[in-house]
């Protein structure tokens, strides 16, 4: 017989030693541009969520992708590569002092993406390949595995287990949508207490569950205008964490320019998610 929601608990995962979140902590919140598009852009984007961290008193890891291996078509922008993309990325640590998330593709790419970031990030789409898994949970980093659109939430299970035969149970899962026919994602909500079922926190991918996938032909479409709302919906679900896509210029970006959120529509949601999870009693 499943248990009561009310006893349902996860561990606690810590990013760095002053920021940890699952558990009874504070929520977690990821964001950045999609993709590294220069050195300018990059620091310009980590500078203004570092204000947003300061005045809002949250935990704020910095997100971008060196490397976008699945794009729509080949003629996409992929970011700058696996060293100079950490070559940037480690220029924001030093003059931000955000933790750091990033994408990796191959099972070779975890240990020197290990030496920069907090956060070593499993695609969707190879959510499924052990050895890339294991690989980035023998770094001892906390990873955050997206769940690929084709999972159900009760087989996120044997993701997490991949982590914990290495012996790192600092891997938590990121649901960012499942597929509904063509081009079309939907959040199915219950997935947030199923997968927190198996002691794991759960981060909501806000931007990239807006995605219709391939909608604009060599493009990815969206639907941004549901994030607030199903932002909400998870937080009152009981996410630990929530994943937002931020650009200055959406529709100007390089990736994803359908989805991606400007800074104060970021700003409304993370305001909403700490007025939730201020009223309700925790899950």
């Amino acid at each position: 017989m499943a248990k009561p929601v009310e006893q349902w608990t996860t561990r606690t995962i810590e990013i760095t030693p002053d920021i940890r979140f699952g558990g009874d902590n504070p929520p977690l919140f990821i964001a950045g541009p999609c993709v590294i598009e220069s050195r300018e852009h990059v620091l310009m984007m980590a500078r203004t969520l570092a204000k947003m961290r300061d005045e809002l008193k949250i935990q704020l890891v910095f997100k971008s992708s060196f490397d976008k291996a699945n794009r729509t078509s080949i003629e996409s922008f992929r970011g700058p590569g696996l060293e100079k993309g950490l070559e940037l990325l480690r220029a924001v640590k030093e003059e931000t002092g955000l933790p750091l998330l990033s994408d990796i593709h191959e099972p070779w790419q975890a240990a020197p993406a290990a030496e920069v970031l907090d956060v070593l990030q499993i695609p969707a789409f190879l959510c499924r390949q052990t050895d890339l898994v294991a690989a980035a949970a023998r770094t001892g980093k906390a990873v955050g595995v997206k769940k690929g659109q084709f999972l159900s939430p009760e087989e996120a299970k044997n993701i997490l287990d991949k982590g914990k035969e290495v012996g790192n149970e600092k891997v938590f899962i990121t649901e960012r949508g499942s597929s509904f026919g063509y081009q079309n994602l939907v959040v199915d909500m219950r997935a947030f207490p199923i997968v927190r079922e198996f002691g794991a926190p759960v981060v909501y991918d806000i931007t990239h569950s807006m995605q219709k996938p391939g909608g604009e032909g060599k493009q990815t479409g969206g639907t941004p205008q549901f994030a607030r709302p199903l932002a909400r919906a998870a937080a009152a679900a009981g996410a630990d964490g929530f994943f937002m896509e931020v650009h200055d210029n959406p529709p100007a970006a390089l990736s994803d320019r359908t989805t991606q959120l400007r800074p104060d529509a970021a700003r409304a949601i993370i305001e909403d998610i700490l007025r939730l999870r201020a009223a309700l009693p925790p899950i």
